[in-house]
């Protein structure tokens, strides 16, 4: 298997970026990091030098569309090139649908879709000029199946990230330029922890999957394999009215 030595992860002064970049820093990989803090970034970055190979930082609001691909080919510049780009930045916002706070669903779209759409477009006109890369879109179990009430527009978000994944794998088939979809369930990170859920796992355990399920590059893995797995393969075939359930 192919190690990817030069990686780009948005989304990465908290939570699973965050948690991604001390990984891949302790295996001495060279890091691209983006995100909205460049504070926090920039404190990341220094606790990470000792051990990683680089780490390149940037400010980065992935809904401001004209920024994503300048900040990506600057990013590549500083490296030296990229091996894999991780589309991990993501909102969590949302609300039921007609209660009068459109702004927070059409917020979250922006961010988790037409912010990952820019990312895509800047990663693969690079993979495209390199002919070598790995597009990693961190998508969720909610994108398996549209989700109800305040998770209704983070759901349609995740599922239309799926089907974007979906369909560069079946055009890059065969080719050296490879699409892994991430599906994580609930894992304690600010954007969960308010669910009261007996299978949220520990930020530890559920970047340690994360990570082990991006560097085995499947077209598609749910996070942690258990017990997601199975619960994303009921939400997809069960009847509604047994899948309501399930939440």
């Amino acid at each position: 298997m192919t190690t990817r030595q030069k990686i780009l992860i948005t989304g990465a002064s908290s939570g699973l970026g965050e948690g991604m970049a001390r990984r891949y820093a302790a295996q001495g990989r060279s890091l691209a990091l983006a995100a909205r803090r460049i504070d926090r970034l920039d404190e990341l970055a220094d606790e990470l030098r000792p051990a990683a190979a680089q780490v390149a930082v940037a400010e980065l609001d992935v809904a401001d569309t004209d920024a994503v691909p300048v900040v990506f080919g600057k990013l590549r510049d500083e490296l030296g090139g990229l091996d894999r780009v991780i589309v991990n930045a993501g909102l969590g916002k949302g609300a039921p649908m007609g209660t009068g706070k459109a702004h927070a669903n059409i917020e979250t779209v922006q961010t988790n879709l037409i912010g990952a759409i820019a990312q895509i477009d800047a990663a693969l006109e690079i993979f495209r000029e390199q002919n070598h890369g790995h597009l990693v879109l961190i998508s969720s179990i909610a994108g398996v199946r549209g989700q109800p009430k305040a998770q209704t527009a983070y759901s349609a978000s995740k599922a239309g990230l799926t089907a974007i994944g979906e369909g560069l794998q079946t055009e890059f088939a065969g080719k050296p330029i490879k699409v892994s979809v991430i599906a994580p369930g609930y894992i304690n990170t600010a954007i969960n922890r308010s669910v009261k859920t007996k299978l949220k796992a520990d930020l530890d355990s559920g970047v340690n999957a994360l990570v082990k399920a991006i560097d085995n590059e499947k077209q598609w893995a749910p996070v942690p394999t258990w017990p997601w797995l199975p619960i994303a393969a009921a939400l997809r075939h069960l009847p509604q009215s047994v899948t309501r359930h399930l939440g």
